[in-house]
């Protein structure tokens, strides 16, 4: 099974300039949790995240509409191709624990956005007779890469309590 026949084409994206409130219009519309952020080829340069658009809102004292996705942390996108095989798509989710990846061609040029919701329509049992090309056990293998935890999580202890 390929990228191209699991993923969602018609990707709805953003550029550095358009500003968090427009962003959050377009992620609220089209009921998605990830942006490509284009450059003016139409490339994909990196990602914004409703988690992004959240945390800068949350640290500073300005309007959504007054600043850009520009001004956001920068993440990193990971892509896959729409030739790819669905498993390497998986594996490179479970390596970098996400579960979104844009999917670009040879240009760099967005064309799709692979979610792990699709790839969970797309998932079938294993049947005793055959292997299914894409498998629940799939998912819920690179979920769990996904939703392990990388580094030791550190909790507040109030020492003054007695």
């Amino acid at each position: 099974m390929k990228v191209k026949d699991v993923m969602t084409g018609s990707p709805v994206y953003c550029t550095p300039n358009t500003n968090l409130g427009e962003a959050a219009a377009l992620l609220w519309s089209r009921d998605c949790g990830i942006l490509p952020v284009l450059d003016g080829n139409g490339r994909v340069v990196g990602v914004v995240t409703d988690r992004d658009l959240f945390l800068t809102l949350g640290t500073r004292n300005r309007l959504a509409g007054d600043i850009t996705v520009g001004e956001v942390p920068p993440t990193k996108a990971h892509v896959c191709a729409p030739q790819d095989d669905i498993h390497v798509a998986l594996e490179t989710m479970a390596r970098h624990k996400v579960r979104r990846l844009p999917v670009v061609n040879t240009q760099g040029r967005l064309e799709g956005i692979l979610s792990m919701d699709d790839v969970v329509v797309h998932a079938s049992p294993r049947a005793s007779a055959r292997t299914p090309e894409l498998s629940h056990d799939d998912v819920m293998n690179t979920l769990k890469k996904v939703y392990e935890t990388h580094s030791p999580v550190v909790m507040y202890r109030n020492t003054a309590a007695a």
